[in-house]
């Protein structure tokens, strides 16, 4: 059974709907989850899109203890922010034997890279920051007060030790740092990984606490601190600043890309392979990461990444457009997704010949060539419209020309955000 089926059953049995809507919020419990399915399963949403359909456009489920959980139309996930291009050098150490920088395949291992340098130092701007948590603990008592979307107001919770998991936690004489890891883009995340760590800790420390997400994603470490500006109000989160970090030799010019341009030719479009609708482009690049040692299937990916199998279905179909991703047969008999020849031998590159490769492959496609060559000619990413004509007049696909616009003016906005040798 699923996600989805089993909330269905969930839903119709105990009348959630109009519960939630005479109450404001329904409690439900992990035993009352486990008769239809393993409530770590059906609890996990770190996205916005993983949410099971049947919870709609506003619900959203966050624990309150360390069996119950609340359901209600609360304001509980944040867009990540518009990223950075500029990418800060940082030495590693030459002497480690048992630490490869260029294997870095979890959020475990590059934390435990990132705490060996001087990367988190630099971020925060302190010295001598040590790893002191990590885990999984219980959150503590605390209340506060979280945003109804649905009736404009806030509604106050109260959390009783809640199981919480931090992924590291750093500290120094002054502050202590809060790191919520990922090695996967997404377009959001769930405010409550770092909330929850954030009560616990600023209720037990006298020292100031700080909220840090990194994503590992593409030989970047790309560091953002969040606060909230009001410790009692979880819909109060506020981003205050990002950074990127990188071992390798990352400047990549105007220059650059014109001379991938130039040397490449455009070539015809592959059959068979549904024309692109995967609109972040460092989304796709993360899931080639992903199945790079381990192929998976389309269902385990979406589980992973945080969103809908239809999704899945789109950014597979995207590396595949490129030439970079394939479905193969594993052990088991299933279909799982890999990485062709041409893929694996790209993620082996390092980070700026890597990243004019894909370039490339995304030349050699007219539309793309297109939309560059309006970009370079005006100045500015192309109109959606312009491209969707484009896309009709070259038969790209039969419908959705409109959507699948977006992702072409996606790519090629990703192109010029590489560019960082100012």
């Amino acid at each position: 059974m699923t996600n989805n089926e089993a909330w269905e059953k969930l839903f119709k049995k105990y009348d959630i709907y109009n519960q939630i809507n005479k109450n404001g919020v329904f409690e439900i419990s992990a035993n009352q989850i486990r008769e239809f399915r393993e409530p770590r399963l059906m609890t996990k949403f770190d996205t916005y899109e993983s949410r099971p359909s049947i919870f709609g456009n506003r619900l959203t489920i966050l624990p309150n203890s360390r069996g119950t959980y609340l359901i209600g139309h609360f304001d509980a996930y944040e867009k990540f922010p518009n990223m950075t291009s500029d990418i800060h050098h940082v030495e590693f150490p030459d002497y480690l034997e048992t630490i490869n920088k260029n294997q870095i395949t979890s959020e475990a291992i590059a934390i435990n890279i990132m705490s060996i340098t001087d990367i988190l130092n630099d971020f925060l701007k302190e010295e001598n920051m040590l790893q002191t948590i990590s885990g999984r603990m219980s959150s503590g008592a605390f209340d506060f007060n979280i945003y109804d979307t649905k009736n404009k107001n806030n509604i106050k919770i109260a959390v009783n030790n809640s199981q919480i998991e931090i992924d590291a936690g750093f500290e120094n004489q002054n502050v202590i740092a809060l790191i919520e890891g990922k090695n996967i883009f997404n377009e959001n995340f769930l405010v409550r990984q770092l909330y929850y760590p954030y009560r616990c800790w600023q209720n037990k420390a006298a020292k100031t606490v700080k909220c840090i997400f990194m994503i590992y994603s593409n030989n970047i470490f790309r560091l953002m601190e969040f606060e909230f500006q009001d410790l009692n109000n979880y819909s109060s989160i506020s981003f205050l600043r990002q950074k990127n970090y990188s071992f390798e030799e990352t400047k990549i010019s105007m220059q650059d890309l014109i001379e991938i341009y130039r040397s490449t030719c455009v070539k015809p479009e592959p059959g068979n392979v549904p024309f692109i609708q995967a609109n972040n482009f460092n989304t796709a690049i993360s899931i080639m990461e992903m199945v790079k040692d381990n192929p998976l299937t389309t269902e385990k990916i979406a589980e992973n990444i945080g969103f809908k199998q239809r999704q899945s279905d789109y950014y597979y179909n995207a590396c595949k457009y490129l030439g970079l991703a394939e479905k193969i047969k594993n052990e088991n008999g299933n279909r799982v997704v890999s990485l062709t020849k041409k893929g694996k031998n790209l993620l082996d590159m390092p980070y700026k010949k890597r990243q004019l490769q894909y370039v490339s492959l995304l030349l050699e496609h007219e539309i793309l060539m297109y939309s560059f060559e309006l970009a370079i000619n005006s100045g500015n990413i192309p109109d959606n419209k312009l491209l969707e004509h484009k896309i009709r007049e070259l038969k790209l696909c039969e419908d959705s020309a409109d959507r699948r616009a977006s992702t072409v003016a996606a790519w090629t906005k990703w192109i010029f955000n590489l560019i960082n040798d100012y």
